[in-house]
């Protein structure tokens, strides 16, 4: 691996961290992790429910990038959302363990302005225009 490559993902860690987090939880309810592309892809029946119950989306999200950890419904649901949420994984290597917090404070950003907190949010705006 290239010096600068091991820069980004310590750079990255904290928030990749705290996706490591979500793969037990995956693997023991019958689901699957799979490394694609430098990114650990996890699904399964919990990750399902969490990511359609436990978010601020109506509806809930098909996936969600946490550093180099990309959780998804299911394995349609990765694939389909691949090329976005490689997005948010070179977002978050640029804001290494500030992604999170600058995240969230853009969404309220927006907020505040009227604004649709997902859609309007520049880390969506970027990833949607770039996928």
């Amino acid at each position: 691996m290239q010096p600068m490559r091991i820069i980004v993902y310590l750079w990255s860690l904290p928030t990749t961290m705290l996706g490591l987090l979500f793969v037990p939880l995956a693997i023991f309810t019958g689901g699957a992790a799979d490394w694609i592309d430098g990114v650990l892809e996890i699904h399964g029946p919990a990750i399902r429910f969490l990511l359609t119950y436990c978010t601020v989306m109506r509806g809930g999200a098909s996936a969600i990038t946490l550093g180099h950890v990309v959780l998804g419904r299911d394995r349609q649901a990765l694939e389909l959302t691949r090329r976005h949420e490689r997005i948010h994984v070179r977002q978050c290597e640029r804001w290494g363990p500030l992604f999170i917090p600058v995240y969230l404070l853009a969404s309220i950003f927006v907020m505040l302005l009227g604004r649709r907190a997902y859609m309007d949010n520049p880390f969506e705006r970027e990833a949607y225009a770039k996928q």
